[in-house]
């Protein structure tokens, strides 16, 4: 089995690790119900995307 030939340096294994921490998905208000969404996405809610009907949401 492969065997390091060196040890990983401290500051190696932290940037990789740093990445486990980033911060979650922004999310913005929706103009026309104000749930809260992804940006740059249709709502989920009322299927509305700048200002406009995109999906028809069945209730």
């Amino acid at each position: 089995m492969p065997v390091p030939k060196q040890k990983q340096s401290k500051s190696r294994t932290r940037k990789r690790r740093a990445n486990d921490f980033v911060n979650s998905k922004h999310l913005v208000k929706c103009a026309n119900c104000g749930k809260m969404k992804l940006n740059h996405r249709v709502c989920d809610n009322c299927g509305f995307y700048k200002g406009k009907e995109v999906v028809k949401i069945k209730k």
